[in-house]
């Protein structure tokens, strides 16, 4: 087994925030974060399986490409995650939810459409911080 990964880049804003607590709580659990602001995110999807013989891939990378972009990338860049994307809705927007929610829809496309299997979803909020999800 290989695993191959694809980067992607995008912009959207987020505010980390439980409508459950008071103004003060919030700022007191997330400091500035529960204020709204944005972010320049990375995104690394890996992905592994075994390697064609035949076009010596585990899966072609322009295909990892537009499928990440359609399901994620386009939906996701320059937006306010609370509320402009659907899969977050009602979600709390931290890195690891966010992580979560994007191998949730990623996963089974990619087995039944590609028969590979995803291995880990990366997502870098900033230079200094990221979520590594793994799977349930």
């Amino acid at each position: 087994m290989i695993r191959i990964t694809r980067r992607e880049n995008f912009n959207a804003a987020h505010r980390l925030f439980n409508p459950k607590w008071s103004e003060e709580k919030n700022y007191e659990v997330f400091g500035p974060c529960s204020r709204l602001h944005g972010h320049n995110w990375t995104l690394y999807v890996t992905v592994a399986g075994e390697i064609d013989e035949e076009t010596g891939f585990v899966m072609d990378l322009k295909k990892l490409k537009d499928l990440v972009r359609e399901v994620i990338i386009d939906k996701v860049d320059h937006t306010y995650l609370n509320e402009d994307v659907d899969f977050l809705r009602g979600k709390l927007p931290s890195t690891e939810i966010f992580s979560r929610e994007i191998w949730r829809l990623l996963s089974p496309i990619l087995k039944d459409r590609y028969g590979v299997e995803l291995f880990e979803i990366k997502l870098h909020e900033t230079e200094n911080h990221f979520a590594q999800y793994f799977g349930e």
